[in-house]
């Protein structure tokens, strides 16, 4: 085979390397990666939420995370999630969670410390998800609303944590309607943003 060959049958083998790779990047790009369309407010309120009557009364701080498996809001907030897990670890703090009505999927492994709920009285009713429900050691529902505010959820623009160690503390704490810009999906419907 001649050098000339070589080159042209290398050159061919590059080019054709660099389409898979462009082709594959453009799959992954529009299957995996998804431009943010900008955050939607919602009004929380909790005026008709209740807890299962095995959970209602006095006991530890009751903290139920409200989610859609199909939500892509999710994940931005499952690691700050497990972060909560893990400050919360040892304290009195329950930790359940309730998914979207008629929606299938688990958590991830890192959150299976979550226990299931089937649902609560006055759910159906929140607006949107993920959310969050805390309730204090008396069984009285002291927050209801998003995890924080903006597209992107952590513990550094959380409200959740300063809650949790206000209540722990022993201070009064009344947060049961909220409103606030972020990332939503819908939780009637189970819409997407």
């Amino acid at each position: 085979m001649s050098t000339r060959r070589k080159y042209l049958l290398a050159t061919l083998i590059v080019l054709l390397w660099a389409g898979a790779m462009l082709a594959a990047f453009q799959w992954f790009e529009a299957r995996y990666l998804r431009t943010f369309e900008g955050e939607r407010a919602e009004l929380f309120s909790g005026d008709a939420l209740q807890l299962p009557l095995e959970l209602q009364g006095p006991g530890p701080v009751r903290f139920v995370h409200f989610w859609d498996p199909g939500c892509p809001c999710n994940v931005g907030n499952q690691q700050h999630l497990e972060e909560l897990l893990e400050r919360f670890a040892g304290q009195p703090v329950s930790f359940h969670e309730v998914r979207r009505p008629g929606s299938t999927g688990r958590l991830p492994p890192s959150l299976q410390a979550l226990q299931p709920l089937p649902g609560l009285v006055g759910a159906e009713q929140l607006p949107a998800s993920p959310a969050v429900g805390i309730w204090d050691q008396s069984g009285e529902l002291i927050y209801i609303g998003p995890y924080s505010e903006g597209a992107v959820c952590s513990s550094d623009n959380s409200f959740v944590e300063p809650i949790l160690e206000a209540v722990l503390a022993g201070r009064k704490v009344r947060a049961t309607h909220s409103l606030a810009v972020a990332c939503f999906c819908d939780w009637q419907s189970g819409e997407k943003p």
